[in-house]
């Protein structure tokens, strides 16, 4: 496959943006990728091309649960190549230096590290640079923000090159109120959250407005996830705690 964006060293030249369907989440033991799809953004041009997409033949049957999320069949994989043999062309052309994004990449890092590349983490990145938009998903962002797609391109949701390529457009947007590095750094951290969704105390406040005693508990004694104790330390700092 040609190369559209050829890369001559040193700063990254292109963003790689990604997206995996699989058999499971990565908290279900022997989750497997069954569809790889990736695009890239140009650092330079802000262009979006060199779309590449496979099936992959997973070694178990993919579970119905999953099926329904992305309805990719046992019977469409049956003579996909095997996962091993795709990783090559799914990195052709992409340079040691280039970045690679995900929404919500922690999902797509699990089932690949990407070699050492620097990660954007576009719905991190969603949640500081727009924390009013009534949602942060993909699909919702895609509507939030008014992109102009290509409907064909874009659909069906769910599926890894689609989905590859809304991001790619809500990263562009992101490019256009913070630098690629300011991207990363953002990406490093778990997810800044904005409103509380549990518990009957602070139940659908801001995060920046709930009572400080209430944050304090949040951040040292709770057994709540990293996103949410990260976020409550973070709004402790900034309000003097």
């Amino acid at each position: 496959m040609a190369d559209l964006f050829p890369n001559t060293g040193g700063s990254p030249r292109r963003v790689r943006v990604i997206d995996f369907e699989t058999t499971g989440t990565p908290e279900d033991e022997g989750a497997e990728i069954i569809e790889l799809g990736r695009i890239d953004v140009d650092l330079v041009t802000r262009d979006i091309g060199n779309a590449w997409t496979s099936l992959a033949r997973p070694r178990s049957p993919i579970p119905p649960v999953t099926m329904a999320v992305h309805h990719i069949t046992d019977e469409d994989v049956a003579s996909s190549p095997q996962l091993a043999t795709l990783w090559q062309p799914f990195f052709e052309g992409c340079a040691p230096e280039d970045l690679l994004a995900a929404h919500n990449a922690q999902f797509e890092q699990h089932f690949h590290k990407g070699n050492g590349r620097a990660w954007i983490d576009t719905y991190k990145c969603a949640l500081v640079v727009w924390p009013d938009a009534p949602t942060h998903s993909n699909q919702g962002l895609r509507y939030c923000l008014g992109l102009d797609l290509d409907r064909e391109l874009a659909s069906p949701p769910h599926r890894a090159l689609p989905d590859a390529y809304v991001t790619a457009h809500i990263l562009n947007r992101l490019l256009d109120e913070k630098s690629p590095d300011e991207l990363v750094q953002i990406s490093k951290y778990p997810a800044l959250l904005r409103r509380i969704t549990f518990g009957t105390k602070a139940k659908g406040q801001l995060f920046s407005e709930a009572p400080l005693d209430y944050l304090e508990w949040i951040a040292a004694k709770s057994d709540l996830n990293a996103d949410t104790k990260f976020t409550a330390r973070y709004w402790l700092k900034k309000r003097g705690w």
